[in-house]
């Protein structure tokens, strides 16, 4: 396979995703990371952050989408925008810190060049300096630049760096049922970032996280000694009696084959996906009677219902974002290098609801996807073991064989079994058919 950049041409990268297995390139190949991130990343939508993280006029919070750094901002009139953030001149970052409050403008650090809110400039040092010699008629008289295209979804921010690919609604599409189901548990139809976020560097590349994220056949096995200890310390009390919040959540992962197989799952076009359409581990929780009848004031009896009765295992916005409406929990993968990811585990506050639920949330993050955690740790010892063992000779391919269906495409929409490998073969025709798009031939 190519080495370089340059090499890679359309047919090169198309050859590389067959319908029921892919090649090693795509973990291992650090020309193509860099295609990716070229390409890839600029052609599909991007989660970058959530409006409540800036509440404020003035209020910030910093990230990078496929190496590019960006900065939220909430503007004077209430509304946001997400520019790139470098400044004008030399390209210093204008703010480093996650979050903070940049005031009524961002002042360079460097030269001390301000920036209103908007990114456009305000003001220079030595103005008289620039009189007369084009610098105002060039980019960096125009100030920051703006991100092209930004999607504010229900206080959730989405960015798009390329004109090409499609536009934010017929990208998601029927997936913005997810983050409907994650809001709507809020019975003010709010959410609020709380609790810190977790982050977590794994030295793997970035897809094998995301499809273990629609993996069910794993947890039996690669979770085996956290679920043998939750049941040992559980071990003798009755079938109803009300278990601790830890027991709970870590139980259900020793669930069987055949209960991963039958909670079903659900593939959307461009990749994304829904595990969990018929019940999942997070189906048992305690319930909540005072917050039940809230939800039924709020939305109605039917649709309080569905809120309640729906809790998806994973709701995957390919190809950054995983929900889980119950525990108000959700991932975010931010591909660093080849072998270098970093996951986000957020907790949400639901405005009018209980405390317990930011608790549950808090406490299923520390449990499943925290570095110290007793299930995390299973996960990230496989990845990393993987990332090294594809470099094994003698097989150069990753199966996804598993109820193949020689009828499947690009465009299905269908429901399938917990177990099926579909699950991840649709994401990667999407990581083809996106990586592709802007490629020459």
């Amino acid at each position: 396979m190519p080495h370089t950049t340059s090499q890679w041409r359309r047919a090169d990268v198309a050859a590389l995703v067959e319908p029921d297995r892919v090649h090693r390139d795509l973990y291992l190949s650090e020309a193509l990371f860099a295609l990716e991130r070229q390409h890839f990343f600029a052609n599909t939508w991007s989660f970058l952050g959530h409006a409540s993280q800036v509440p404020a006029a003035g209020d910030y919070a910093t990230t990078e989408i496929a190496g590019r750094p960006m900065v939220m901002v909430r503007q004077g009139d209430g509304s946001i925008r997400v520019l790139y953030n470098r400044c004008a001149h030399k390209g210093t970052q204008l703010v480093t810190d996650r979050t903070g409050n940049t005031g009524k403008a961002f002042r360079c650090p460097y030269h001390a060049w301000a920036y209103r809110l908007d990114g456009t400039l305000a003001a220079v040092p030595m103005k008289a300096g620039y009189e007369n010699t084009g610098m105002e008629a060039c980019e960096s008289g125009r100030g920051m630049a703006p991100a092209k295209h930004v999607a504010v979804y229900r206080d959730f921010v989405f960015v798009k760096i390329s004109d090409a690919g499609p536009g934010f609604e017929d990208y998601f599409g029927a997936m913005l049922r997810a983050i409907d189901d994650l809001v709507e548990r809020s019975p003010q139809g709010r959410l609020q970032v709380a609790g810190g976020v977790l982050r977590n560097i794994i030295h793997c590349n970035w897809k094998m996280y995301l499809e273990n994220i629609n993996d069910t056949v794993h947890p039996l096995s690669a979770h085996e000694s956290a679920t043998a200890a939750a049941r040992s310390l559980w071990g003798g009390q009755p079938e109803d009696a009300p278990k601790p919040m830890a027991i709970e959540q870590i139980l259900p992962f020793g669930s069987g084959y055949e209960f991963m197989d039958k909670m079903g799952g659900r593939i959307y076009p461009n990749g994304h996906s829904l595990l969990g359409v018929n019940f999942s581990i997070h189906s048992g929780y305690g319930r909540l009677p005072q917050y039940e009848a809230d939800l039924r004031t709020a939305y109605g009896e039917a649709r309080a219902t569905d809120i309640l009765q729906h809790a998806p295992q994973n709701a995957v916005c390919f190809p950054s974002l995983a929900l889980k409406s119950s525990p108000q929990v959700i991932r975010v993968i931010r591909p660093l290098a080849v072998d270098r990811t970093l996951i986000e585990a957020w907790s949400f506050q639901v405005e009018g609801g209980p405390d317990l639920l930011l608790e549950r949330s808090m406490t299923y993050n520390r449990l499943v996807f925290s570095p110290m955690s007793v299930v995390a740790h299973d996960d990230v010892h496989l990845f990393e073991s993987i990332q090294r063992g594809l470099r094994a000779e003698g097989n150069e391919w990753v199966s996804l064989h598993r109820n193949a269906d020689s009828a499947e495409n690009a465009d299905d929409t269908r429901a399938v079994s917990g177990a099926n490998e579909i699950l991840m073969r649709n994401q990667y025709r999407a990581w083809s058919r996106f990586m592709t798009l802007t490629l020459p031939e």
